[in-house]
């Protein structure tokens, strides 16, 4: 497997994980020109937002210490771009979400980090 396809197998199985958890998956994947949202869905009222990191072990360190304050910026700038075509989650609180999977243990982190940057509307 290349890294995009373990990349993806990861997040699919993330969504397993919060979809067991009580999370609504709206999008896998949603791309834009700012950058990159793994999974977008609703979780007790929030709008969420979750960055899905993987890896095999420690190695390379902890897979939540690669959710860089510079990916986290693009995230919230994707995510402003994702609620300006998607106008019917304006009313919704918003979240920002980790999941961490360290060989086949899962660590889902809740409002892991806050909105950084600036409205694009």
């Amino acid at each position: 497997m290349n890294k995009r396809e373990t990349g993806s197998a990861y997040e699919e199985k993330a969504a397993v994980y919060l979809m067991r958890n009580g999370f609504q998956v709206l999008e896998k994947n949603f791309y834009c020109r700012q950058g990159e949202i793994d999974l977008v869905g609703i979780h007790e009222g929030y709008l969420v937002f979750v960055e899905v990191k993987y890896r095999k072990c420690e190695g390379k360190g902890l897979p939540e210490e690669a959710v860089t304050a510079a990916k986290q910026k693009k995230i919230c700038r994707a995510s402003d771009f994702y609620r300006s075509r998607n106008r019917r989650f304006f009313g919704y609180q918003v979240r920002y979400d980790v999941v961490a999977i360290l060989g086949e243990e899962i660590r889902w982190y809740r409002n892991a980090f806050p909105y950084t940057g600036t409205c694009a509307w």
